[in-house]
């Protein structure tokens, strides 16, 4: 059973991308990446983005992370953050802890190619 499956499908995945935006936008360190995003839009994306890598599909991650960052000066600290906010998130939505720290771990995986080294 893929990650995606046993979170419980779109309906978890469309709450988990709501509340880690919430949380993403409300923290001062990171609004400032997102003032001039249309957050519909980018909501979607991640949430098709989630729903694909949940399903065990992640050729490609790494490269679609680095090209989705180009250009932006994200410090370890950003870094960080967000995964504190999604770490966060998913705890909130009593995600089990073993699929957490599967998340977590490929999270912490793409973070070279978030940051463009």
């Amino acid at each position: 059973m893929s990650i995606y499956e046993e979170i419980g499908g779109e309906a978890a995945v469309n709450a988990a991308v709501d509340i880690f935006y919430g949380k993403v936008l409300a923290d001062p360190l990171l609004k400032p990446f997102f003032s001039s995003v249309e957050m519909d839009g980018q909501s979607r994306k991640q949430k098709a983005f989630f729903t694909t890598i949940f399903k065990g599909d992640t050729a490609g991650a790494d490269a679609y992370m680095r090209k989705a960052h180009t250009g932006m000066a994200i410090s370890d600290a950003h870094f960080g953050a967000v995964a504190g906010h999604l770490n966060a998130t998913l705890e909130g939505l009593n995600v089990p802890a073993h699929l957490v720290e599967q998340i977590m771990g490929a999270a912490a995986g793409l973070q070279n190619a978030v940051q463009n080294r």
